[in-house]
């Protein structure tokens, strides 16, 4: 048996269940009555999901619709980054929502600070886009996943890896 445990800290999701989120909340769109003939338009691309509406307050109403089909696909609404809406021309306002693939390095220093400050046996690490913890105990590790789930100040999703 090993004597020293670890895991993985890293941002990631499925994008096949982003996409579904995506098509379900365009569906949504198209059959709701307030909606339903003012032309939305949203792409999904790799890095960011594009909307364009008529106003501010479609933008508004899209991101929640996207919100709650990604809550119900099991996605975390971390994940966007919603940018600022700027007019499109046409009379028309567009955004663009940016999706959160890796955690940053401030993230990262977040995450291994609260590690540190409430779990003081473990060892932290940054690498790259991940943070690496490893601690003599499994119970540890497992009590760490519990309290950065917990924990609403941290802006990235979290999905624990290499658990081991």
């Amino acid at each position: 048996m090993a004597s020293d445990h670890s895991m993985d800290i890293a941002a990631k999701f499925d994008m096949q269940e982003m996409r579904n989120a995506v098509d379900q909340a365009k569906k949504e769109i198209l059959t709701r009555y307030d909606l339903k003939d003012s032309h939305i338009e949203i792409e999904l691309t790799d890095d960011l999901i594009k909307v364009n509406t008529a106003n501010e307050f479609q933008l508004d109403t899209v991101y929640e619709i996207i919100m709650k089909r990604m809550a119900a696909r099991g996605l975390s609404t971390k994940i966007l980054d919603r940018q600022t809406f700027e007019p499109a021309g046409g009379m028309r306002m567009k955004q663009e929502i940016k999706l959160v693939k890796s955690i940053d390095q401030e993230s990262a220093k977040t995450i291994t600070k609260l590690i540190r400050d409430n779990f003081p046996k473990t060892k932290t690490n940054i690498q790259g886009d991940e943070v690496r913890v490893t601690s003599k105990s499994i119970d540890d590790l497992q009590g760490i996943m519990k309290y950065l789930q917990s924990k609403e100040d941290i802006k990235v999703p979290l999905f624990f890896t290499n658990f081991r």
